[in-house]
């Protein structure tokens, strides 16, 4: 294998899209089929349609929960299909809609069932996936917060940690992710986008707005580090992986992510994208962050080291930090080490009740 990015794409992601719910021995049939990154998306693609098609068989013979599962598996197939593929944007936009119609399918098919909620933003709108545990009361909620290459789509998992503990969850697609990533360039300052979020979760029956946390990752950690700045009713932050100031690490990116920086923060070149990168920085900012903060970070991260998450923590003297020596960007890696905490973390701050087990009940 000598294709350069393509090497970079296998030796970094590969624990991320296991945990994210990707088959192990789909991913090493997958990328042992591939000698070029060009070759990416479509093998990805094809490896999706697989499961699309085992949903729709399992749609005919009637077993709705297979199939929501199999249209679920489909759509993060799709997603990891154009989620770096920057440099073909037709391709990439074809393969992320079979991926948002896949979700959409599955939606009301899983347990919990789930539904999309359009939010109105400047010129057009936002897009997030409510899923809320079976019960008819108002729940607090986490709004999970993707990066820069992730999206809705990645995240059935880490919702399931979630709704096991009794919380709700919205996933979104903020400015520069996913649906929202061919309307928006990415935005340093996230008050806006959690403004309106928040306001369209007032609407909801099914959440309770008094009690509302965030979970965000890698780029996405950022993102729900400046939330937790603004004025805004959000009781408890998450932010795994994310970097304290993105122009310090720009140097060190690999090429695969400064390009995909580049396209989705609409930069016309690397130059614009670098000064666009030193506006995402949480100096001068992160010391207004007064509520309850857990800072998660790998001490073996490749994008971001770990004095990103040292400067956090250093600005908000009462913030926990989880530091994970083995970890990699994201800790996806070591999932079992931060992913059980951080629901149980967010449901104790939101005072989250979890849903009784019938055999404790007895």
């Amino acid at each position: 294998m000598a294709d350069a990015l393509l090497e970079t794409a296998i030796s970094n992601w590969g624990p991320r899209f296991t945990a994210s719910g990707v088959d192990a021995s789909d991913y090493a049939r997958v990328t042992a089929e591939l000698s070029t990154w060009d070759e990416w998306c479509a093998a990805w693609t094809r490896a999706a349609d697989q499961h699309d098609t085992l949903a729709r068989i399992a749609l005919d013979e009637g077993r709705h929960l297979s199939a929501g599962e199999a249209f679920q598996r489909a759509a993060t197939y799709y997603h990891f299909g154009k989620f770096l593929f920057v440099h073909d944007l037709d391709q990439a936009r074809s393969t992320h809609q079979r991926a948002v119609e896949a979700l959409t399918r599955a939606l009301p098919l899983v347990r919990p069932t789930g539904r999309r909620v359009e939010i109105p933003y400047r010129h057009h709108h936002l897009v997030g996936v409510l899923r809320t545990p079976d019960s008819s009361t108002p729940h607090p909620t986490v709004i999970l917060v993707p990066g820069l290459d992730s999206a809705k789509e990645e995240f059935s998992l880490v919702e399931a940690a979630f709704h096991a503990r009794g919380l709700a969850t919205f996933s979104l697609d903020g400015p520069g992710q996913g649906e929202s990533e061919w309307d928006f360039a990415i935005e340093p300052d996230w008050t806006p986008v959690g403004a309106a979020v928040l306001q369209a979760l007032e609407s909801c029956d099914d959440v309770d707005s008094d009690r509302v946390g965030v979970w965000g990752v890698s780029l996405g950690g950022y993102y729900a580090a400046r939330l937790a700045c603004a004025d805004l009713p959000i009781r408890a932050t998450v932010a795994l992986a994310g970097p304290f100031n993105l122009a310090d690490a720009w140097d060190h990116l690999n090429p695969l992510t400064r390009a995909a920086f580049r396209v989705r923060s609409h930069s016309a070149s690397d130059d614009e994208a670098r000064e666009v990168a030193a506006q995402l920085s949480l100096a001068g900012h992160a010391a207004a962050i007064s509520r309850p903060l857990l800072v998660i970070f790998g001490g073996r991260d490749r994008l971001f080291d770990v004095t990103h998450a040292e400067r956090l923590v250093a600005a908000v003297p009462h913030a926990e930090l989880l530091l994970l020596p083995e970890g990699n960007h994201g800790c996806a890696n070591v999932v079992y080490r931060h992913r059980p905490y951080s629901a149980d973390w967010l449901a104790h701050h939101l005072g989250a009740s979890a849903p009784t087990n019938s055999k404790e009940s007895r």
